[in-house]
């Protein structure tokens, strides 16, 4: 079945467990679909800021959340190509929710998954929430997929 309707689906990951759910659920709709998966890893610019003194700290945050950005964004490479879907990868630095909007604009992306973790009351509060900020205001369709159900 291949669709005309979604031929760019955007999968945003931080490599959580929660998260591959999402990954398997855009990998699966961009095989039926015939569409071109992006996998996006958002490096948050607000984990990298310290003491102007402290850029050895800095570049040293940098890297290790690239590298965890590599490895997040192989998984959806090797799921994807498990399913023969074409998949690209994609680092990016910033605010996890407005990268994920502006890159999904500028690609014409006609569909993001993002996985949840399920957190309400106080946590969802407390820590906020990139795929609600996502659905918020992104202008382009989002599905949300839940990882695991909130205790």
């Amino acid at each position: 079945m291949n669709s005309n309707l979604y031929r760019k689906v955007m999968v945003a990951t931080d490599g959580s467990e929660p998260v591959k759910k999402a990954v398997d659920t855009a990998v699966e709709f961009a095989k039926l679909s015939g569409a071109k998966l992006y996998a996006v890893y958002v490096v948050a610019a607000e984990h990298m800021t310290g003491h102007p003194k402290d850029i050895g700290w800095e570049r040293a945050m940098k890297e290790q959340l690239s590298a965890e950005g590599k490895e997040a964004t192989a998984f959806v490479e090797k799921a994807g190509k498990a399913a023969n879907v074409e998949v690209e990868s994609v680092l990016l630095e910033g605010n996890p929710a407005n990268e994920i909007v502006d890159f999904a604009e500028k690609n014409d992306i006609d569909l993001i998954v993002m996985g949840t973790l399920g957190r309400t009351g106080i946590q969802k509060f407390l820590l906020g929430s990139v795929a609600q900020n996502v659905v918020r205001h992104s202008r382009k369709a989002v599905m949300v997929v839940r990882g695991f159900e909130a205790e």
